[in-house]
Order: C-alpha cells, then sequence, then structure tokens
C-alpha cells in the first residue's frame, strides 16, 4: 500500500490579474481539508504557508479544536486534526516524506487545465492501492500555482468536469471530489 497525503499550496501562486502572490490561509480550508484527509485515510495534510504569522495563525486555530475548549466540545474536529502539519515550503513537505517512508515522494498537482503529464483517477488509484511509493496530492489556492512550479511536479490530476462549461471549484470541494475519487469506496462495481 502507498504513502499518500496532501497539501494546500499558498505560494507561488497567481491571482486573478496573473500576478504571483501569497495566499492567506482559510480558516475553512484548515478544517474542511483535515475532515476530508481523516475520512479517506490520508496519512498527513500538509498546509503550506512560507509567512511566519499566517502559520502561527493556522497553529493556534489547531491548538483550539486539538488541546483547547474545541477538544471537548466537538471531539471529532480533534481527531480529524491528527495528521495536520504547518510547513514553511514544499521542500520541507518532500524531505520529511522522504525520511518517514523511505521513498521520495512522487509530486501530483491539480488544475483545470490538462498538459502532457495529465494522468487520470483511475492510473493514481491504481498506484496507492498497488505500490509502495509515496505520493504527495497538491492543491493550490488563489488561481493556481505558477506554471513554472506546475512544470516541476511528476504529475497533473484530470481536471474535474461538471456537467456544463462553468469549473471553478472551491480547493474544499475539489479535494473531497478527487479523495473520494483516488480513495473512496468502489460504489460502482456494486
Amino acid at each position: 500500500m502507498a504513502h499518500f497525503s496532501i497539501g494546500l499550496v499558498h505560494y507561488p501562486i497567481y491571482n486573478k490579474h496573473g500576478d504571483i502572490i501569497t495566499t492567506a490561509l482559510t480558516n475553512y480550508d484548515i478544517h474542511d481539508l483535515a475532515r476530508s484527509a481523516t475520512t479517506y485515510g490520508v496519512e498527513n495534510y500538509y498546509i503550506i504557508h512560507p509567512n511566519f504569522a499566517q502559520r502561527k495563525l493556522a497553529e493556534e486555530i489547531m491548538e483550539h479544536w486539538q488541546t483547547g475548549f474545541g477538544s471537548t466540545y466537538n471531539p471529532d474536529r480533534k481527531d480529524a486534526f491528527a495528521h495536520v502539519k504547518l510547513r514553511e515550503n514544499l521542500a520541507q513537505v518532500r524531505e520529511e516524506i522522504h525520511r518517514e517512508t523511505g521513498h521520495p515522494p512522487q509530486i501530483i498537482t491539480t488544475d483545470a487545465r490538462t498538459y502532457p503529464n495529465t494522468v487520470t483517477y483511475r492510473q493514481v488509484r491504481e498506484w496507492l492501492q498497488t505500490t509502495d511509493n509515496s505520493y504527495l496530492l497538491l492543491f493550490g489556492t488563489g488561481y493556481g500555482m505558477t506554471k513554472e512550479a506546475m512544470q516541476s511536479f511528476d504529475y497533473i490530476l484530470e481536471p474535474i468536469y461538471g456537467a456544463g462549461a462553468y469549473n471553478h471549484l472551491s480547493v474544499r470541494s475539489a479535494a473531497a471530489i478527487m479523495l473520494d475519487r483516488l480513495c473512496g469506496t468502489e460504489w460502482w462495481q456494486a
């Protein structure tokens, strides 16, 4: 069985004007991706943010739910935060996964467009079930990761296609759909 983690990237990100920015953390992204990751058995959920103050804010939110009043008010949330890690950059995440699993992670990222190295959900699901490799699935914030960042990754997961031309899901919604496709019950075979 493969080692599988996810990461939420806040830099380098495009804004709607095509400028490279660092996006702000959102409380919903912290909570909802942690809950989805835990539901689907993801080993770790990395929040990757270069700004110390933003990581500190995320730490305070998580501490409230792990050891503060929130830990007794909503114990399920405490469980969801058990595998959330705050890191400054992707290099730290890669090194940590390699050290912990013995395998450098294959980096898979997401985008609403296709690329020459685009892979299907079926391919990645098979890798997760049949190999002992390490995989890190990255989600971008804002208007997506920069072109240079995208070119540095091993694979790009195929887009989620809806019923029409509109294609701009929140990262929380996209992550839940993707994790269900990659790790969920094979309902279509029932």
